[in-house]
């Protein structure tokens, strides 16, 4: 299994080499001068000439992809213009933010995507089936920015019932009950879509282990129902859940941008469309490369666990 990893581990680092030069080459190309952008008003010659220095923008393309992914390498993602503070520092205070929100709407996704489908399976045409089905259906049509402003039109403004944005009360507050609160809108808008994809593939998976052979000897030999179900038909299935789940959790970590942007929520997608609005290309290149690396080890993560399940996949 140490060998497995190691493999994976290697095998990611093109995946990670490309990544960076695609962000590099992508910031590069936006039309302008960053420096001028930067400076806004006080863009003088000598200070476009002095910041495009310390950007380190006046050496040829190549040399500056180079340098930048040198000093990356050895954890310097360079200094923020606009927060005058090292990027990396940003984007880990940014992370944990973001990682509360994503990781919450993950968990509620999984266990209710998991749930539906497996009920879903086993009253296959049933009232239950057709209901799920249809809520599914819903949900996987309605794009999650606008299920969050509905959410804040019902539950913030109409009822009052949670916080429209923030992760804490400005005045007050700052326990698990106030985050808990203003969790509750943007965790659920985002893991809609991904909790619909979840059970659609989960009822899929569970109809056919049910077909099974070993499914039909275990009630053969008077294995109760829902042992049945939960004991040997998810188990089985959940060689095919768990690369979904892996896919959901990308799409929950991407999905986190706009969720964070419409109800202000302080993190990493937050930060980089600021960093993007004021052309703060060392923080836009660390935070696309940081939360691109993240992805590619969960990734990681879901292949060692499917062939822990998965007797067939040698490591």
């Amino acid at each position: 299994m140490g060998a497995y990893i190691l493999k994976r581990l290697v095998s990611a680092v093109p995946v990670l080499l490309g990544i960076t030069v695609i962000v590099f080459l992508i910031m590069a190309m936006i039309p302008g001068d960053p420096a001028t952008a930067i400076l806004g008003s006080y863009a003088t010659p000598d200070n476009v000439e002095k910041l495009n220095r310390d950007l380190g923008l006046d050496k040829p393309l190549v040399q500056r992809y180079f340098i930048w992914l040198g000093n990356m390498v050895q954890g310097d993602f360079g200094r923020s213009f606009s927060l005058n503070r090292p990027v990396l520092d940003e984007i880990l205070e940014r992370f944990n933010a973001t990682l509360i929100l994503a990781g919450t709407s993950f968990v509620i996704c999984a266990l209710l995507g998991i749930l539906a489908g497996v009920v879903s399976a086993a009253r296959q045409y049933g009232l239950a089936d057709k209901a799920i089905t249809f809520a599914v259906l819903i949900g996987i049509s309605i794009p999650s920015f606008f299920l969050g402003m509905m959410m804040i039109l019902l539950f913030a403004v109409n009822l009052r019932w949670l916080p429209v944005s923030g992760m804490y009360a400005i005045y007050g507050g700052g326990d698990l009950p106030d985050l808990l609160r203003h969790l509750a809108m943007p965790a659920t808008a985002l893991a809609v879509v991904a909790t619909g994809v979840i059970a659609r593939l989960s009822r899929s998976a569970m109809l056919e282990v049910l077909r099974q052979d070993f499914i039909r000897t275990a009630r053969a030999k008077g294995v109760p129902e829902r042992g049945v179900i939960w004991r040997h038909a998810l188990k089985a299935a959940m060689v095919s859940i768990i690369p979904v789940l892996g896919i959901q959790a990308g799409f929950v970590l991407s999905g986190s941008v706009y969720i964070e942007i419409v109800f202000q929520w302080p993190g990493v997608g937050r930060m980089l469309v600021d960093a993007i609005l004021t052309r703060d290309i060392l923080l836009v290149q660390g935070g696309v490369v940081f939360v691109a690396a993240c992805y590619v080890m969960f990734n990681i993560v879901v292949d060692v666990a499917q062939s822990l399940l998965d007797p067939r996949i040698k490591p």
